[in-house]
């Protein structure tokens, strides 16, 4: 027998045998008997047997996959995977096709009506027919490579074969990994049966699956691959179309779902409304569908705006909406010290996924949906993704609902619950002190700009909250006492301990201004922070001010006073400052303030400068006196303008504020010594 004979009688088989597998283990609906599926087995395993120099790499008689992975590599995608913007309503279809109309004048349009998937996109690189990459579509630009995962998928062909089209040398499929319906609760009963735990709804499933670092653990999971579009192929395979592009994948063994191409923007709404009755019934869990012009050249044409293209939309189902009811609503204190309401709801299956609870953003939306403990509510999922209240079904409302009222003390810390005027969200003033808030506050006080603590960073501060050493900032002035301790941390030894040590204790001298920029009293910026030292001179001035007094500082208005106050006049934050102070923080006593030449002026700094960096520039012009600012405006002094200074210096120039190059500002600082 020619070789060719044989490889083609293997592919053949090969191709049926994916075919069977994907029917039996995916949709659940076996298409021949067990006794014909082992008769094709069999006959491959003998062809195999008799020719083993011809054997194919993608043969189903091969365990696919070797040891697990410790972890996936990422892969730099040569044509972005660029997502679609999304429509919900048929005025924003025909506001699509509009803009597309307007585009192409004269030109006759076809779309391309496709499903929108609810899985995941990979993108499938073929190398003179083989399979050698499989990549997630990751943030667009760079994905993850699962290649050992993709090929254990039934469906999906691992070499390319064809009776009639050539092989191309690359081919780049784009398509889309999911878990049909069948093959979903196939899945949940087995694990079920093994008392593991069910996986919510299709999409958890497949991702799930296809994110094992175990190809093997992939290998049994029911997963199913669609194509839905050719990113490359070389040499051009000259189709002209994107249903002809979906039809030509078909002759190498692809699966793309039902697809239509439809003569007007008015024939698609009629599809979808026909997708919206029939949703149920698919084999596939969809979300809407997809909706591309269907001609190659006038994609071209159309081109891309930001990260999406002009040639395609998502046109989305409207969310799902289930009943419930509020059993709780409880406060939550968010690491900036923020407080949001949760309602916590009798769990309920909205689109494929149980919801217990919904987050209510905040006391005024509370007041507006007039939402109270023990409504019934409507809850949907935006996007298909995040739980929302749709409505307050207030006529099904208990005699003994409860109003629900904004805390006057924290949940977690009891400190006082501050919420300016005008402001939406309320939140605990016990920065300093709040467990909630205890990473993002020694964050911040042990940043660059103001304690400047060098080696005390995230992962370390993570450990010593787990170790119980840090319950606040000034915590951290008594790390010394737990040398033995800190010794016990992984990666950090003697040396790192005893740099840790001395960064702490040198840190213990620093200035006024550093010190308020670091307790992270909201809106408090390092300009506003050196404005106060400044004005107040001492920390017990400061402490001592009133709103009046503090609205007198430069930087400061209304708002950001009455949160200076509120730190200021909460128990706890006094508590830490003393024993701060008490660990031997100090810094220079003032001396007579002087008028500096720039005081009170608004600068700004814009562009790069070759002889130093903007954070030097603007230390220098805050030595003199200067607020340097971020943007400009009609009180802006001045600008200082490097290279590429761009719509900074052109509203600047549009203002006819003073600009300075980077020549004149060194010449203008010389001026002053500095």
């Amino acid at each position: 027998m020619e070789h060719n004979s044989v490889i083609e009688q293997m592919r053949q088989l090969i191709q049926l045998i994916a075919k069977h597998n994907h029917a039996y283990y995916v949709m659940d609906e076996p298409s021949i008997s067990d006794s014909e599926y082992d008769h094709l087995f069999h006959q491959l395993k003998a062809l195999e047997q008799q020719y083993p120099d011809l054997i194919q790499t993608d043969t189903p008689t091969n365990k696919v996959g070797g040891q697990a992975l410790s972890k996936f590599e990422s892969v730099t995608h040569t044509v972005p995977m660029l997502s679609l913007n999304n429509v919900f309503e048929e005025d924003e279809l025909l506001a699509f096709a509009n803009r597309v109309e307007e585009r192409l004048p004269n030109q006759r349009i076809q779309y391309d009506v496709e499903l929108k998937f609810d899985g995941l996109a990979i993108s499938l690189w073929y190398e003179n027919g083989v399979l050698v990459r499989g990549v997630t579509r990751g943030d667009g630009e760079t994905g993850e490579d699962i290649t050992q995962n993709v090929k254990t998928i039934r469906n999906l062909p691992k070499i390319l074969s064809s009776r009639d089209q050539p092989i191309p040398q690359l081919l780049e499929v784009r398509g889309e990994v999911l878990m049909p319906k069948a093959g979903f609760k196939k899945l949940n009963r087995h694990l079920k049966k093994r008392g593991e735990k069910e996986f919510a709804n299709p999409r958890n499933a497949a991702a799930g699956s296809l994110r094992q670092l175990d190809s093997q653990i992939t290998k049994t999971r029911p997963l199913a691959f669609y194509a839905y579009g050719v990113a490359q192929c070389i040499p051009d395979n000259n189709v002209g179309t994107i249903g002809d592009n979906l039809e030509w994948l078909k002759h190498f063994g692809f699966e793309n779902y039902d697809h239509w191409v439809v003569d007007s923007i008015q024939d698609a709404q009629k599809k979808y409304e026909q997708l919206i009755a029939e949703r149920p019934n698919l084999t596939v869990e969809i979300d809407g569908m997809v909706i591309k012009v269907n001609s190659l050249e006038q994609q071209k044409q159309l081109g891309f705006i930001s990260r999406a293209p002009r040639w395609a939309v998502a046109y989305k189902f409207p969310a799902e909406i289930a009943l419930t009811n509020v059993e709780n609503i409880e406060w939550q204190v968010g690491r900036t010290g923020t407080l949001t309401p949760v309602a916590r709801l009798i769990p309920v299956n909205v689109g494929g996924v149980t919801v217990s609870n919904v987050t209510l953003h905040n006391i005024g939306e509370i007041h507006r949906l007039d939402i109270r403990i023990g409504d019934k509510v409507g809850i949907y999922r935006s996007g298909d993704v995040i739980p929302k209240v749709d409505k307050v079904w207030a006529e099904f409302r208990p005699a003994d609902a409860e109003m629900v009222h904004l805390p006057t003390n924290c949940p977690v810390c009891e400190s006082p619950v501050v919420m300016p005027e005008g402001e939406a969200l309320a939140r605990c003033s016990g920065g300093l002190y709040c467990a909630a808030q205890r990473i993002e506050a020694i964050r911040h006080f042990v940043s660059r700009k103001a304690l400047d603590i060098e080696g005390l960073g995230d992962r370390w501060v993570e450990s010593l909250l787990h170790l119980d050493l840090l319950k606040d900032v000034a915590d951290i002035y008594h790390l010394h006492e737990h040398r033995d301790t800190l010794l016990t941390i992984e990666k950090m030894g003697e040396k790192s301990v005893q740099n840790l040590i001395e960064a702490i204790e040198a840190s213990k001298k620093t200035t006024l201004a550093r010190f308020i920029y670091g307790l992270g009293i909201r809106g408090v910026g390092e300009t506003t922070a050196r404005m106060l030292a400044n004005t107040f001179q001492t920390l017990e001035a400061l402490k001592a001010a009133d709103i009046e007094a503090l609205k007198k500082t430069p930087d400061v208005g209304e708002i950001t006073a009455e949160w200076i106050a509120d730190f200021f006049q909460a128990p706890h934050n006094l508590e830490v400052l003393d024993r701060l102070l008490a660990a031997g923080i100090h810094w220079d006593a003032p001396t007579a303030p002087t008028r500096q030449p720039l005081n009170g002026e608004s600068w700004v700094v814009t562009g790069t400068l070759e002889t130093m960096g903007r954070d030097e520039a603007t230390q220098k012009l805050q030595a003199l006196g200067a607020r340097v600012s971020g943007s400009v405006s009609s009180k802006t002094k001045c600008v200082v303008a490097g290279e590429k200074a761009g719509s900074k210096l052109d509203k600047a120039q549009k203002l006819e504020i003073r600009v300075m190059n980077e020549q004149e500002f060194l010449d203008f600082l010389a001026q002053y010594s500095v």
